[in-house]
């Protein structure tokens, strides 16, 4: 037989999936490596989508989602942004993942460079990797507040780069870009004459500081990205969007008739529903992921154990210099020795290769017991001195 296409071989795993799947059958194990809302979908979302079903809501949709759900993200952009936003410009897709990766295909080729955070969200890697292009890294540095270092993207720039890709708030760092480093951001872009592709996926889950769209600075060159799974717990429903130019629009449309043809259409309904119900919600489970934060920030500060305090997302990053170890060989010691399961930080980048990253999005109890188990394992180890400059100014 022919072998299967070099690309899709050689592109790695992620670090996250494959500590879950070696957990899975473990009793008794604290689950704090998957950014999975913690709280239920909302019952009247359930409801309508079931009523949904029972109307004949199952078959196909629009490649670009129903035109009714499309209008509702449209009004609801530009009430949020400020900016003109139709129905022309709104896509929907099988989640935010679906929306990065049809933005993606849609810009770069093979041999075009893609800017990409580090530390960022592992999944930017893989698909650049999986359309031909060439992944090319800027920092977001510890001692500034995992804020974009504008001389390491001077640095990596050039004429081959198509897209830069900006998350704020971000995974897995917790960061807020402020208005000026995002005005500053779009700057770049233009005068690189770069796409801006920004992944809004956490914009709601922010306890410090304001979340700021960078398409409100170039609305023609920025593609925002967004999910209905982390802003109303709903990631198994599969229920992202793209807001795009028109142009640009209407081609992420062809491209996912191709790949998944259209979002769920039970889901899109579920979608319209999560938009005009009551919007509480999203205050509510906000502030439980903030009483959580604070929950293992007070943990890790007793135990002695420095962690960067995260302004948004459901995101903590816990150092480990201390045990010596690489951040994957720490995660296995951790779930084999401890019961804990964390996320290895070099999954998302060689700046976060001294930490793990937790998900406080559990319940409380959940994230006290898998928290003492971390800081305690990671106390087990004898102390050790660092010259970490800087580093820990932001830590808590």
């Amino acid at each position: 037989m022919k072998p299967f296409a070099a690309r899709a071989m050689n592109t790695p795993r992620s670090g996250i999936r494959v500590l879950m799947e070696l957990s899975q059958d473990r009793p008794g194990v604290s689950h704090l490596e998957v950014g999975q809302p913690g709280y239920p979908t909302p019952r009247h979302v359930i409801e309508a989508a079931y009523q949904a079903a029972l109307d004949g809501f199952t078959g196909y949709t629009p490649n670009a989602g129903y035109p009714s759900l499309r209008l509702k993200l449209a009004a609801q952009v530009q009430d949020l942004t400020g900016v003109h936003t139709s129905l022309e410009n709104i896509l929907v897709s099988t989640g935010c993942m679906q929306a990065i990766n049809a933005s993606l295909t849609a810009l770069v080729e093979p041999g075009d460079e893609v800017l990409i955070p580090n530390p960022g969200y592992p999944n930017y890697t893989l698909l650049v990797l999986v359309l031909g292009a060439t992944p090319v890294y800027y920092d977001l540095l510890p001692e500034e507040s995992f804020r974009p270092d504008f001389d390491s993207l001077r640095r990596v720039v050039t004429t081959r780069t198509k897209v830069l890709i900006v998350n704020s708030p971000s995974n897995p760092t917790g960061a807020v870009f402020s208005r000026l480093d995002l005005e500053r951001l779009v700057e770049f872009a233009q005068e690189n004459d770069l796409f801006l592709l920004s992944d809004e996926s956490y914009d709601h889950i922010i306890f410090e500081g304001e979340h700021v769209s960078p398409r409100i600075f170039d609305p023609g060159r920025v593609v925002v990205c967004y999910s209905f799974s982390k802003t109303y717990a709903m990631a198994g429903w599969r229920v992202g969007y793209a807001v795009a130019p028109a142009e640009l629009s209407q081609l992420l449309a062809k491209l996912q008739e191709v790949n998944v043809a259209c979002a769920p259409s039970v889901s899109q309904k579920a979608a319209e529903a999560a938009i005009d119900g009551p919007q509480e919600i999203i205050a509510a489970m906000v502030a439980g992921y903030k009483a959580n934060r604070d929950l293992a920030v007070a943990i890790s500060g007793q135990a002695g154990v420095p962690v960067c305090q995260p302004p948004g997302t459901f995101y903590l990053l816990v150092d480990i210099r201390r045990s010596g170890l690489d951040s994957y060989s720490f995660a296995r010691q951790a779930l084999e020795k401890a019961s804990v399961v964390v996320a290895p930080g070099d999954t998302f980048g060689s700046r976060a290769a001294s930490y793990v990253r937790v998900s406080f999005a559990v319940a409380p109890h959940e994230l006290d017991t898998g928290m003492h188990r971390l800081v305690n394992f990671i106390n087990q180890f004898p102390d050790r001195q660092f010259d970490i400059h800087s580093e820990e100014v932001n830590h808590a």
